[in-house]
């Protein structure tokens, strides 16, 4: 217990935002690794036809939870992050959530008949629970952030997402399928939300009329905003299963998330750095949201660059070995996938601090043009070449995302690239990659372990390559580690 304690109070004294970062980071990657063999299991178990029905399922829900949101989750961490009246506009938020949810169940129920394929597989039942659910992770997600506790947001939905992967497993395993996989959903959800309670300060007080009338300007713009990402996140799935079959939305969604391993530091960045720039907006504290987001890039680049690398030398033996030989038919849309997973990082990011700095009419703008381009362009490459189709929509569509929300947020702050440490990354990225060809045309990948080894030895390689070509990042990564009080290896 001592030791533990001693551990907790190095995390501690790291900075704020170092140590959220690495809280989430931790949680994302134990995460990340569950949910990646959990994947492999239900692909083999189940096949991509089921897996493309509850990809559906969570499809639906996307777009159905943003209306019952009616985007005032995110307002409601605006809010609360800016640090005045907290528990007013948390309470006025709970009212106004409660109210939409109760009113698109209502007209959920009354239009079931209209939901063909999730009455026939079982999930209409679990999309009602689900938004139920939402009712408490939504007030506890928003509290919880807004007020900066990052760390505890990482856990509540790491709990939540093992608790989801261990019901869905056993329900897969008990022969349940697509609504076992929905019902570890809306259980994972609730077990998370109520460890998060915990932790939970905010409580319930009176609220006046400018606190709804505050929270609904900023949401009329999120709504809006979030819309039109739900729709562009969403339409290439819907679309798949309008114009192909669910065997192919398996198929696609199983690749995007298998690229998605490329970018999932963002996550714990974003998380981390949303309400600090929400408070240093309102501050004025330009320089530290500059140099802030420069940071952000560096270090979500320094892992989707050479994950890009090793996915287009693997990815085929990997996505064969790993889920199938009908996933190992997506290696050209995971090679697209993994260029979007890249540019997906600087609008990630580019779009949450406007969000932050509320500069949401242009992010709106943004949105609309982008959601108008991605349905056009999966509508007309689809039919003719497939899922690969779907990614080049994406790709073309969130390039054009990334570089009107660069014009847009360039007007308020200096946008810089690290250029110095970039190269650093393509230098280590490209000896990696060598190696790693070598190893491919020498060795041939006739099982997983010998297409896993390549993995494992050209990590190891692009990992003491980067700490020795960027003294920045090893200085920054070695004063948190000995923060830490563990021990620095003197041979880096």
């Amino acid at each position: 217990m001592l030791g533990l304690n001693k551990f907790y109070s190095s995390i501690m004294s790291i900075g704020a935002i170092q140590r959220q970062s690495i809280v989430s980071l931790i949680w994302q990657t134990a995460l990340t690794f569950i949910g990646f063999l959990s994947t492999m299991y239900f692909a083999h178990a189940v096949g991509a036809g089921v897996l493309g029905a509850y990809f559906l399922f969570t499809a639906y829900l996307s777009i159905i939870g943003l209306v019952s949101d009616g985007g005032f989750g995110w307002a409601a961490i605006k809010r609360i992050s800016e640090g005045e009246e907290q528990n007013a506009y948390f309470s006025a938020f709970v009212a106004l959530r409660s109210l939409f949810v109760t009113i698109v169940i209502i007209v959920l129920i009354a239009v079931r008949s209209y939901f063909v394929d999730l009455n026939e597989a079982g999930t209409f039942i679990w999309l009602i629970l689900a938004l139920m659910a939402s009712l408490l992770s939504g007030a506890v997600s928003s509290g919880i952030r807004g007020c900066g506790k990052i760390g505890i947001q990482a856990k509540g939905n790491f709990i939540d997402n093992i608790s989801r992967i261990i019901v869905q497993v056993a329900a897969v395993y008990l022969g349940f399928g697509v609504a076992g996989l929905g019902g570890g959903l809306v259980i994972g959800v609730i077990v998370g939300s109520i460890v998060q309670l915990r932790f939970f300060d905010l409580r319930f007080v009176h609220f006046r009329w400018k606190h709804i009338k505050s929270l609904a300007t900023f949401s009329v713009w999120v709504f809006l905003i979030s819309s039109g990402m739900i729709v562009f996140s969403t339409s290439d799935t819907i679309m798949i299963g309008y114009y192909l079959n669910n065997a192919d939305v398996g198929v696609y969604r199983i690749v995007l998330q298998f690229t998605s391993l490329a970018a999932f530091t963002t996550v714990a960045l974003r998380s981390s750095l949303y309400p600090r720039v929400s408070r240093w907006g309102k501050t004025g504290k330009t320089g530290l949201i500059e140099e802030s987001i420069s940071r952000a890039f560096t270090y979500s680049l320094v892992l989707a660059i050479p994950m890009f690398a090793g996915g287009v030398l693997l990815g085929d033996k990997l996505l064969y070995y790993f889920y199938g030989s009908k996933f190992g038919q997506g290696y050209m849309t995971m090679v697209v996938l993994f260029i979007v997973q890249i540019v997906n990082i600087f609008y990630f990011f580019l779009s949450s601090y406007l969000t932050a700095l509320d500069h949401l009419k242009d992010l709106f703008k943004i949105t609309v043009v982008a959601v108008v381009a991605n349905i056009a362009l999966n509508a007309a490459l689809i039919p003719v070449i497939g899922i690969s189709g779907a990614a080049i929509a994406t790709l073309v569509t969130m390039g054009l995302n990334a570089v009107l929300a660069l014009w847009a947020l360039s007007k308020m702050l200096t946008i810089r690239l690290e250029t110095g440490s970039l190269l650093n990354i393509l230098k280590a990225s490209v000896v990696m990659s060598l190696f790693v060809g070598v190893y491919r045309m020498l060795i041939p990948l006739s099982n997983m372990w010998f297409a896993l080894v390549p993995v494992v030895l050209g990590g190891a390689i692009y990992g003491i390559l980067i700490l020795k070509f960027d003294r920045k990042i090893y200085e920054e990564l070695k004063g948190i580690v000995l923060q830490m009080n563990v021990v620095w290896p003197e041979w880096l």
